[in-house]
């Protein structure tokens, strides 16, 4: 009895075409498919790499729409938090508090099924002409509260956008951002919008489209579930048949790490869950903003109202001076 595994049905028509291909054109294209191959067991998929797939897939992390890409592969929705200085003097060190919460009690699924601790990155967004700040510009407090944390820019050109991770959670669930403002001609003093992500544990997609071991696998058809087999890599093919081909089951491939929510003899549906969702993470994002404030401005600011407190100080002096007038001229 034959098989078919879900993507089988897509793939006919191509396979019909390579049987019909030049002979050079297979001479050429099986060393090619064989060196593919021999990549991706050598080097396979990083599970935890990000938010470096956002830096090769995207020259800018903030889509037009205002959402930050990581939402793309890690599709929970979790909340996130930052906190910036109200205002910032031009060429300054500044710190941004940046926590990421989660449960630390909690386990995510690895690559390899097994349970483990939740690792967390963020992406911040500075307004142009902000970036990380120089070792030697960090104050020893702010250096303790940073620690050993590595921070660098998005890309070449984007030094305003700063990335950090993958951090083990527990250690770094709140993380502290050393960074120094622009120049003063270097910048305008206005108020700024801040843009922060931040996501805890693995995501759900992975960039080129195919489903991590986080994430809820289900039915690519409807039918009856005929056999469950147990493969050495810790895989699992769930074979189906179908109303429309009973002698040939369809397959689906589940990765290890996954709770099987089907048995042999359930009669499944299209679209139907086949086992648990072990996401235990998730991505948010959040927005502030920031003053970078002129020196010359907060000088002129304190000059009135050193003005205006010498006035009320005079005001009530004159005031008084003008009660015992009164009481003298009262007392003839």
């Amino acid at each position: 009895m034959s098989t078919k595994t879900s993507s089988d049905y897509k793939t006919n028509n191509r396979m019909a075409k390579c049987k019909s291909a030049h002979p050079l054109q297979t001479t050429i294209v099986a060393p090619t498919l064989f060196l593919v191959l021999l990549f991706q067991i050598t080097f396979p998929p990083l599970t935890s790499a990000y938010p470096v797939f956002a830096q090769e897939g995207y020259e800018n992390p903030r889509e037009k729409t205002g959402r930050i890409v990581c939402a793309n592969c890690h599709l929970a929705q979790k909340p996130v938090l930052i906190e910036v200085p109200q205002a910032v003097l031009p060429n300054s060190v500044f710190e941004a508090n940046v926590e990421i919460p989660y449960n630390l009690d909690v386990k995510q699924v690895l690559g390899n099924g097994k349970k483990g601790g939740l690792n967390v990155g963020a992406v911040l967004i500075l307004p142009d002409g902000f970036e990380i700040a120089p070792p030697d510009r960090i104050p020893q407090e702010m250096k303790d509260k940073v620690g050993k944390v590595y921070f660098q820019p998005y890309s070449e050109d984007l030094k305003n956008i700063l990335v950090v991770g993958p951090v083990p959670g527990k250690k770094y669930s709140k993380l502290t951002f050393p960074i120094l403002s622009p120049r003063a001609e270097d910048s305008s003093f206005l108020t700024y919008p801040v843009y922060l992500g931040g996501n805890r544990g693995r995501g759900q997609i992975y960039p080129n489209g195919k489903k991590s071991n986080n994430t809820v696998y289900n039915a690519s058809v409807a039918g009856q579930v005929s056999a469950i087999d147990a493969l050495e890599d810790n895989t699992r093919n769930i074979s189906i048949l179908t109303a429309d081909d009973p002698n040939t089951p369809v397959i689906e491939v589940i990765p290890p790490g996954l709770d099987l929510l089907v048995k042999v003899g359930d009669t499944v549906k299209a679209d139907q869950a086949l086992t648990n969702n072990p996401n235990v993470g998730g991505f948010g994002q959040t927005e502030t903003e920031l003053v970078l404030q002129s020196p010359s401005r907060i000088q002129g600011l304190l000059i009135f109202f050193i003005f205006i407190l010498l006035g009320q100080v005079f005001l009530v002096l004159k005031k008084k001076q003008f009660e015992k007038v009164q009481l003298a001229e009262m007392n003839f």
